[in-house]
């Protein structure tokens, strides 16, 4: 099933294998994204479909250094080289759409401000990417530093933030994106509303789970309104505990947000599972009761191989499967997935900034003379 096509919404997908979200750093100055990121995702064509690296909202969005923006003319054409040269190999492209809330550095900030969050709380032991010498991703040379202590949300600025995934979600299919994915997963900004040891507010925001999935509600309903239910995605990390935020009951809390997700209608739920050395397994019985309770795509990622993969969509809990690591070193990849050919091994000291080198240069198998 896995190299089967797949209709999503109205656009058909040549295989089930999603290329994930995975930060790169590679952006130019001003947060813009480069010939060399186009080169980058034409490469990985193949894959059914292609979510892009997160991409922030705004400035204020922002917590590492070199990542990229859709919030600026200048960054909406630096988008447009990538959707362009995706679309010429016929790929399908969605932008993730990032803030990263309270997982930033005052000097990632506009004015040295602190980030934001849903509340004054500090992550503890959780580093962002900064660049203090202002060098530049070719370099390669950045630093990891604790992030600052953030400021609670006042109710208008949460209005406004809500506004700006609007705006940036019209500014993604401007850039020619087929489509956006909201990440609401990984400890980041509405992350740090849904988890309850993340969120201590006690307006509408804050307490109750029907407080705290608000937000996400109120975000995607804006953006939908705006593009499209069709085109719209979201990411959830239902067990993950990544940058600090942590939820008293996650089954409960995620088959609330899933059950909210299916009213609004939107095209798709990404779930990233937990994949770091012993960490938490999401039990078959939970994926099956999210199927149960929703009626759109189910995308699952997280350390996937192909005979984990062909499981998961056999048994129906899982309509595409991402594929991410595995991604990064093997351009071809859903090609050597199919014909069983072995994997190139990551670079992981490239993984973060730097130009071509374990970012472009990863081998092909060439098909004409069956060698690499």
């Amino acid at each position: 099933m896995l190299f089967k096509k797949y209709l999503l919404g109205k656009l058909e997908l040549q295989n089930r294998i999603v290329m994930p979200p995975m930060t790169r750093s590679r952006a130019a100055k001003e947060d813009i994204a480069t010939s060399l990121m186009a080169e980058y995702y034409r490469q990985r064509s193949t894959a059914g479909l292609i979510v892009s690296e997160g991409t922030q909202i705004s400035r204020q969005g922002q917590g590492y250094a070199w990542t990229p923006g859709i919030y600026t003319t200048e960054q909406i054409a630096g988008w447009r080289k990538v959707t362009d040269a995706v679309h010429k190999e016929n790929g399908i492209i969605f932008a993730q759409l990032w803030h990263v809330g309270r997982v930033s550095h005052i000097s990632l900030q506009e004015n040295n401000q602190p980030p934001v969050s849903s509340s004054e709380l500090v992550a503890e032991g959780v580093s962002v990417f900064i660049d203090p010498e202002g060098r530049g991703p070719e370099n390669g040379v950045g630093e990891m530093i604790q992030h600052s202590k953030p400021r609670a949300l006042t109710q208008p600025e949460i209005q406004a933030i809500i506004k700006d995934y609007a705006q940036a979600a019209q500014n993604a299919i401007s850039a020619g994106f087929d489509g956006i994915e909201l990440h609401a997963a990984n400890g980041y900004l509405i992350n740090q509303f849904i988890d309850s040891q993340a969120n201590n507010r006690t307006d509408n925001y804050g307490g109750s789970l029907e407080n705290r999935l608000r937000f996400l509600k109120e975000v995607v309903q804006s953006i939908t309104a705006a593009i499209g239910n069709e085109k719209v995605g979201v990411r959830l990390a239902p067990l993950t505990t990544l940058q600090g935020t942590v939820d008293d009951n996650p089954v409960e809390t995620y088959t609330e947000a899933v059950k909210l997700l299916e009213t609004l209608q939107v095209a798709y739920i990404h779930i990233a599972e937990a994949d770091w050395e012993d960490a938490p397994v999401m039990e078959v019985a939970f994926k099956e009761s999210i199927r149960a309770h929703f009626s759109g795509t189910l995308i699952y990622s997280g350390k996937y191989t192909k005979e984990r993969a062909e499981e998961a969509l056999q048994q129906g809990w899982a309509d595409l499967i991402g594929f991410g690591r595995p991604f990064i070193a093997n351009p071809d990849l859903p090609y050597r997935l199919e014909n069983d050919l072995p994997l190139n091994e990551p670079k992981r000291a490239y993984f973060f900034g730097g130009s071509v080198t374990g970012y472009t240069d990863y081998p092909f198998y060439n098909t004409t003379t069956n060698t690499f």
